[in-house]
């Protein structure tokens, strides 16, 4: 099983960057690997081999801070003076990788890390068999239009979510009725996801969105 997830980020036996992740933003790519790492680990703690992860963890930091390194043209060694910090916990103190991403002096800063997660046997823990959503961020400025913290839509600032489109292909089906504004403008911006409320969401998912077009 342990071999079976580290191929992912194998190849010819040794960790690789992932090159569909190096144009993704710091924060995004550590927030992914973080995400892969903490479900397989959750979904294993029932083991009392658990700690054999270890090896997992090493072959995805490897392949994060390779990751890191393609996207800035730099080392690891280099990636890891910059991104290097403690985590602490209810289990401890762990050294992991963090990115930052500042919000103003007003708001506490967003935060990713990899690592700080216990190898430790549960038999008390409850499984959430859930699969692991992939956290996106294109080209785009995804992470500028989340820290606004503003639906593109009707402007609410309350519940805000992001809404992702599978490929941007979906737009163009043959066959379906007038296009939305919203649908319309991702279209054109070529863009995958969308800032919105939680109410704007809703309506996306049940067909009944009737309002504005994204808002500059």
């Amino acid at each position: 099983m342990i071999q079976s997830h580290c191929e992912k980020y194998l190849q010819r036996g040794k960790p690789i960057h992932l090159a569909q992740r190096v144009n993704d933003t710091a924060y995004s790519i550590v927030a992914q690997y973080q995400s892969e790492y903490v479900g397989i680990v959750q979904y294993y703690k029932l083991a009392y081999n658990v700690s054999q992860l270890s090896k997992l963890k090493g072959v995805m930091q490897h392949s994060l801070t390779k990751t890191l390194a393609k996207k800035y043209k730099t080392n690891v060694a280099e990636i890891y003076r910059r991104y290097r910090a403690l985590h602490h916990n209810e289990y401890g103190t762990y050294k992991v990788l963090e990115v930052k991403v500042d919000r103003g002096p007003d708001k506490a800063p967003l935060k990713a890390h990899f690592g700080g997660v216990p190898l430790r046997k549960n038999r008390w823990v409850t499984i959430h068999d859930e699969l692991t959503r992939p956290i996106w961020s294109p080209r785009s400025e995804l992470i500028e239009r989340l820290l606004a913290q503003r639906c593109e839509l009707c402007g609410n600032t309350e519940k805000v979510e992001v809404h992702h489109l599978r490929k941007l292909a979906d737009l163009e089906r043959r066959g379906r009725n007038e296009r939305p504004k919203w649908m319309s403008r991702m279209a054109s911006r070529k863009r995958k996801s969308l800032v919105v409320c939680q109410n704007c969401h809703n309506q996306i998912h049940y067909g009944r969105y009737a309002g504005p077009g994204i808002k500059k």
